[in-house]
């Protein structure tokens, strides 16, 4: 089937195909698996500057966090007067609404790939090599509810990724712990909508949201999933390396 992403998939075939020879030594069927490692850390590796920048956003909205729910008290029947005073505030400071939005955004493209090569049978015109790949018995191309079924050996290997994205979702569950109080706590403390406290609706929502990576690799191929693994794996670390070395700017200096 013919798709935008064609061209990507082929070269993403063959990045991935060539990473796999390198990795032949490797036991357990784990060179295609561990070429697919590679090729997230690739990506990654390239988006970090973003990633960076997108982290520095953060900071700085953190710190401008009460003038912004100054603005929003005091223009609260003004919206397009809201609007006009946060476009400026985040200007002035030079951030942005959504500073974390982009590196995600970017990353999706290739997860879409992830999953186009290995539901296609064949790429560039030749049979999909890759499929016949597998990791400890699971065929890279397999899916959780599919083949043998989740009480198989295969199920087993998903069960693996399911329960380590799990775990990384706590740790980054926890980690959204102390934001959501500092940002949405204040917030909602000065707006007295209980909705957004750290125990109410909003919070919780959020404190979910880590977790929907195991309902995604429940529903596409191995080798996708492996992706999401690796790259949320990838996150949590990112975070917490850049967290530690980027310190927020006073409010007025830049």
């Amino acid at each position: 089937m013919l798709t935008p992403f064609n061209p990507v998939v082929d070269l993403a075939y063959h990045l991935v195909s060539g990473l796999a020879v390198a990795l032949t030594a490797l036991p357990g069927g784990l060179a295609a698996a561990a070429a697919i490692v590679a090729f997230t850390m690739t990506v990654r590796l390239a988006v970090l500057p973003l990633s960076y920048y997108a982290m520095r956003g953060q900071a700085a909205q953190a710190r401008l966090a009460p003038e912004v729910q100054q603005l929003r008290q005091r223009y609260s029947r003004q919206p397009d007067r809201l609007r006009a005073e946060l476009t400026a505030l985040y200007q002035r400071e030079g951030t942005r609404m959504l500073p974390g939005c982009l590196p995600l955004l970017l990353q999706a493209p290739f997860l879409t790939v992830m999953y186009l090569l290995f539901r296609s049978p064949t790429v560039d015109g030749r049979p999909n090599g890759l499929l016949s790949h597998d990791l400890f018995g699971a065929p890279l191309g397999s899916h959780w509810l599919g083949g043998p079924g989740p009480l198989s050996a295969q199920g087993a290997v998903f069960f693996v990724i399911f329960a380590l994205l799990a775990l990384i979702g706590w740790l980054q569950a926890r980690t959204l712990d102390n934001a959501i109080r500092v940002t949405v706590g204040g917030h909602a403390a000065s707006t007295g909508r209980p909705d957004v406290a750290p125990g109410g609706t909003f919070a919780v929502l959020t404190r979910l949201v880590p977790y929907s990576t195991v309902v995604m690799a429940a529903f596409v191929p191995l080798a996708a999933g492996l992706y999401v693994l690796t790259t949320t794996a990838w996150t949590l670390a990112e975070r917490s390396v850049l967290r530690r070395r980027i310190t927020p700017v006073p409010a007025g200096r830049r």
